[in-house]
């Protein structure tokens, strides 16, 4: 009667590893991609905004508007430049100027200048929510999610580097990939320390 032979223990270390970079990677693929576009978006957050869509707006301010009186002055701009009831607060940064704000959008009449400039702001779709959970901005609980992530991220790192062994492995061309990849923070890092 035969026997089946027993399964080598690094064979089976082997097939360990495979299920769980598998399934670790089916867990956390939705928010690597989350991750990976929203760190595309803040990378260049010098450029432009990436959460919100800002447009402003110069509108000429009607003439007689009168600077000094808040209470008269808010109705007369709200009215010449045709917006929506009256602001949620207004403020008086210096003479002659008036801030007015709204959910959403801002005024500020320059009276000596006869102009207003008038700034809506509104989120951008998807990219606003990707940006809020990729810079824990909920806090709280999220906190733990993302640190779960985080170490998921390091397990299919850790994973991914024993699955394939021999020429295609660690020990072969791997070993060449593993070294580059590890090279670029080293290096990044020595540029970066020493560059004025």
């Amino acid at each position: 009667m035969d026997r089946a032979q027993p399964t080598p223990r690094s064979t089976r270390i082997r097939r360990l590893l495979r299920v769980v970079h598998r399934d670790t990677g089916y867990l956390v693929a939705a928010l690597t991609i989350v991750y990976a576009v929203s760190g595309v978006a803040v990378n260049h957050v010098a450029d432009w905004n990436p959460s919100r869509v800002v447009e402003r707006e110069e509108r000429v301010l009607a003439p007689g508007t009168p600077p000094d009186d808040a209470g008269t002055a808010v109705p007369a701009i709200v009215e010449a430049l045709g917006l929506d009831g009256p602001p949620r607060e207004t403020f008086r940064p210096a003479p002659g100027r008036l801030l007015l704000f709204w959910d959403g959008m801002t005024v500020e009449a320059d009276f000596a200048a006869g102009r207003a400039t008038i700034e809506r702001v509104r989120d951008r779709p998807v990219l606003r929510e990707f940006n809020f959970l990729h810079l824990n901005e909920p806090k709280g609980w999220w906190t733990l999610v993302a640190d779960a992530y985080a170490v998921a991220l390091g397990l299919l790192a850790l994973t991914g580097l024993f699955i394939l062994r021999g020429r295609d492995g660690l020990a072969g061309r791997g070993k060449w990939f593993g070294l580059a990849g590890l090279a670029i923070p080293l290096l990044a890092i020595a540029l970066l320390r020493t560059l004025p």
